[in-house]
C-alpha cells in the first residue's frame, strides 16, 4: 500500500483521532514513541494534545502518511528555539502504524520530513533521539542520518531495562 504524505494538514477531529489511534497502536506494538506498552488512548491523549498545541503555536510541523483518510505514519519537526541552535530542527514522535511497517512507509516518512525541513528558512539539519536496543539507529542510518551521540542507560523502560539514548543527525546542506 502506498501512502500519501501531507505536510501541515488541517487539525481536524478525524486527524486527531487517527494520530491518537496510530500512536497508541505503535506503542502497544513495541514502538519507541515516548511510552511503554500497554497503553490506552487515554494514556496517550494528554501528550498528543500538548504536541498538537505546539503545532498551533507554530513551533512544530506535522507530516502524516495517509491511506485514504487513515493515518498510517506521522512525524513532527520541532524548531530549536535556543538562539545559538536555530539552524536545526528536531524530528520527534516518528511512527509508522504496525500494519504499514515493512513496506517502505518509514523511509518515505523520513524523506518527507527532510523535504519539509529543507523548506523551513534557516534549517540546515535535523536531529532526532532514539531508544537504543531496537535497531532504530540502523534504520535511521539507512535514511542518511549519522549517530553523533549516545548516553548509555539514559532511558529506563522498566525495572532492570535501561536503554541508550542515541542522537542522530541528518545534515541538509
Amino acid at each position: 500500500m502506498a501512502l500519501f504524505f501531507l505536510a501541515d494538514p488541517e487539525p481536524t477531529p478525524t486527524l486527531r483521532a487517527g494520530l491518537l489511534r496510530t500512536w497508541t497502536d505503535v506503542t502497544n506494538a513495541g514502538g519507541a514513541v515516548g511510552f511503554v506498552p500497554p497503553v490506552t488512548p487515554e494514556d496517550v491523549e494528554p501528550t498528543l494534545d500538548s504536541t498538537l498545541a505546539a503545532l498551533e503555536r507554530g513551533r512544530s510541523r506535522l507530516v502524516v502518511g495517509l491511506d485514504g483518510d487513515e493515518v498510517r505514519a506521522a512525524g513532527f519537526l520541532e524548531r530549536n528555539t535556543h538562539r545559538l541552535m536555530q539552524h536545526w530542527a528536531w524530528a520527534t514522535t516518528v511512527m509508522v502504524h504496525p500494519t504499514s511497517q515493512g513496506h517502505g512507509a518509514g523511509f518515505a516518512l523520513m524523506l518527507s520530513l527532510a523535504g519539509v525541513a529543507r523548506s523551513m528558512p534557516g534549517i540546515e539539519g535535523i536531529r532526532l533521539a532514539c531508544r537504543g536496543g531496537l535497531g532504530l539507529e540502523d534504520f535511521y542510518a539507512r535514511c542518511g542520518y549519522q549517530e553523533v551521540g549516545r548516553v548509555p542507560d539514559a532511558i529506563r523502560v522498566g525495572p532492570d531495562d535501561d536503554r541508550d539514548d542515541v542522537t542522530m543527525l541528518l545534515p541538509l546542506r
